[in-house]
């Protein structure tokens, strides 16, 4: 039997091959970036399995989850995205996402990428935690509150530091799979051949 994290057993088949294949993996691509930025903003105050279920609404409403045209979005067509259920109705999100796209597409011209740009509040190396008790897993890090604060700095919103921390696990900034996991070899694997070149 598959040894997996507490909080992925006994759960959803959608939360399951979340945790098996995604959760975790460091990430550098900018539109998997993205992605998550706008997920684990909707995520405030939910449940991921909540966003996991409405993921595909949201893929089709930030088309795929391209910055470009997300930044683009007008006010017409955020007023019907927030009539549609596929996605968390909750306008300060939805307004807060469009604004964040463009705040994104600045880091990205400053910096290269975004990724060149997250990744440094890890020093560009996954972290491994080897947690042997989910309990012991905080809601936010130091780490996690410098990138609150570069964010918000820049005008971000929804970007408080334990939904940046919630952030860097989803990419695998941090590897916070329990050691008993089957998941945690492979992420661990996965950080030590990492690198944004």
């Amino acid at each position: 039997m598959c040894q997996r994290c507490f909080w992925a057993t006994g759960v959803t088949e959608l939360e399951t091959v979340y945790h098996d294949q995604e959760w975790g993996r460091p990430q550098k691509d900018d539109r998997v970036l993205f992605e998550f930025l706008i997920l684990e903003a909707a995520q405030a105050g939910l449940s991921w399995r909540t966003v996991l279920e409405k993921r595909e609404g949201y893929r089709r409403h930030y088309f795929d989850f391209d910055p470009e045209k997300v930044a683009r979005i007008s006010t017409e067509s955020a007023e019907a995205m927030l009539l549609d259920p596929a996605i968390i109705r909750n306008r300060r999100k939805v307004e807060s996402s469009i604004e964040n796209a463009r705040i994104f597409l600045q880091i990205q011209q400053e910096h290269g990428s975004f990724a060149q740009f997250i990744w440094q509040f890890v020093d560009y190396q996954p972290r491994q935690n080897h947690v042997t008790d989910y309990r012991d897993i905080p809601a936010e890090t130091e780490q996690s509150k410098a990138m609150s604060k570069a964010l918000k700095k820049l005008g971000m919103r929804f970007v408080g530091p334990t939904i940046c921390y919630a952030f860097m696990q989803a990419v695998g900034m941090v590897n916070d799979h329990e050691t008993s996991c089957t998941a945690f070899s492979a992420c661990s694997a996965g950080g030590a051949q990492f690198s944004l070149d």
